[in-house]
């Protein structure tokens, strides 16, 4: 049975991004140093690493570029982990892999800055920080060993007090929060379309509907094959996440795929920006279960939570949560809320919620793990992929280089479930410590 991924064409940026460059199918054999397979962020900056060395490289995308999560993700940008806190990295990781992904992911949005700066991509990037709120007073504490953790990596994050939190998010419903200076937003396909324009430039090739259907070794090379075509290269990089369809046996067992819903407003009024965000940041409520928001370009409000339970799945009742959330979160917004855009991303979940480089054969990788932090961390594991192709060893690339494994059957439902788990957790302590719960918690 064909996989069923959800619909492209219904997302914001697919209205809204600059046209994709130009691009054909593959036909007949080429020949490569690399052969990329996926074409979205972390393929395409991996590309462009080694074109600017002037490998030979070739990406192949089943679909179209940006098509799969670099595509459907909100736009946020927050050189951050989603799921771990840096101590908690170092124990699953170990040294010295923790420290060196943790050095490169902090880092990301510098790398993103100099990618579209070079290039010159319209993707409606703006460097205006994230805000993780705090809506009850022990998380602070949370925070505030989160700001200690990351400033010493570095990073440029502060605590805000209640007073600031509401003059930098516009809600008086924080009892404070972190602010990360470095975070940023962009239009998501428009990104990926720049990124794939910019691996143009440098020489490289990108073949669209050109799905890969086997790869094989003959003689010296590989022979990555697709319905039309092959390219023979020395060297093949797997990236495709959770949209991962044949190419290599097994590979798409390395993860489970979980959903996640993004809507976008009507360009909200002069009146409503001077209550919602009138900095412009990026704002996570900070409950486990949580509920992200930033603008785009049109000043449209672009909001993404998890499905749970008809939430997701019932598209008023969705529209309603959404809606009434933000305006929970924002008692001054006055203006009916329109969610003129609904769309769907597809997640590669795995027990450990970091980047995974699998070893499948000499000369083959693959990687997979990105969920949750796709932008910041797509943007920089180029770098990791070309230090592999360019022969660093093993033992010092930025990321340990794993055999294959098959994700445990109960990963099917334990991300579902850790949701419900911090949403109950998130309830009790609010009530404990007398603060309100927001509606539909």
């Amino acid at each position: 049975m064909p996989v069923k991924f959800s619909e492209f064409k219904d997302t914001l940026w697919f209205a809204t991004a600059p046209n994709a460059p130009e691009t054909v199918e593959l036909e007949g054999e080429t020949v490569a140093d690399v052969c990329i397979v996926g074409a979205g962020y972390s393929g395409l900056t991996t590309a462009l690493e080694l074109a600017r060395q002037g490998v030979s490289v070739v990406v192949l995308e089943r679909e179209e570029i940006g098509f799969g999560g670099s595509g459907r993700n909100a736009g946020h940008c927050t050189p951050t982990f989603t799921h771990y806190s840096l101590p908690e990295l170092r124990k699953v990781l170990g040294a010295p892999w923790a420290e060196r992904l943790i050095g490169r992911q902090t880092r990301a949005n510098d790398k993103v800055s100099e990618m579209i700066a070079r290039y010159g991509i319209d993707c409606e990037w703006e460097r205006n920080g994230y805000v993780q709120g705090a809506l009850f007073p022990s998380h602070l504490k949370t925070l505030r060993a989160q700001m200690k953790a990351y400033n010493a990596v570095g990073a440029r994050t502060r605590m805000l007090d209640r007073e600031e939190a509401r003059e930098i998010t516009g809600s008086p419903r924080f009892y404070g929060g972190w602010l990360h200076e470095e975070a940023g937003g962009l239009n998501a396909l428009a990104y990926a379309r720049g990124l794939g324009r910019a691996v143009q430039t440098e020489g490289g090739r990108i073949f669209t509907q050109s799905g890969v259907t086997g790869c094989v070794r003959e003689k010296n090379a590989w022979v990555v094959q697709t319905p039309r075509g092959s390219v023979r290269a020395e060297k093949v990089i797997y990236t495709t996440g959770a949209y991962t369809v044949a190419g290599w046996p097994k590979l798409e067992q390395t993860f489970r795929i979980m959903r996640v819903f993004v809507a976008a407003t009507q360009p909200l009024s002069a009146e409503s920006q001077a209550a919602v965000l009138p900095r412009r940041t990026t704002i996570q409520d900070g409950r486990g279960d949580i509920y992200v928001y930033k603008y785009n370009r049109e000043n449209r409000i672009v909001a993404s939570m998890f499905p749970m339970g008809a939430r997701g799945r019932d598209p008023a009742l969705t529209r309603q949560i959404l809606s009434d959330r933000l305006k929970w979160l924002h008692p001054d917004l006055r203006e009916e809320l329109q969610w003129e855009f609904f769309w769907y991303g597809e997640l590669d979940m795995q027990r450990r919620t970091v980047p995974r480089l699998y070893g499948l054969a000499p000369g083959v990788v693959a990687m997979t793990g990105l969920s949750g932090r796709g932008v910041p961390t797509g943007s920089m594991i180029g770098g990791i992929l070309s230090d592999w192709a360019m022969g660093l060893a093993e033992q010092d690339l930025d990321l340990k280089l794993e055999p294959l494994s098959r994700q445990p059957l109960y990963m099917s439902v334990a991300p579902q479930a850790a949701l419900r788990g911090y949403r109950l957790r998130d309830n009790l302590r609010a009530l404990r410590q007398g603060a309100l719960l927001p509606p539909h918690a």
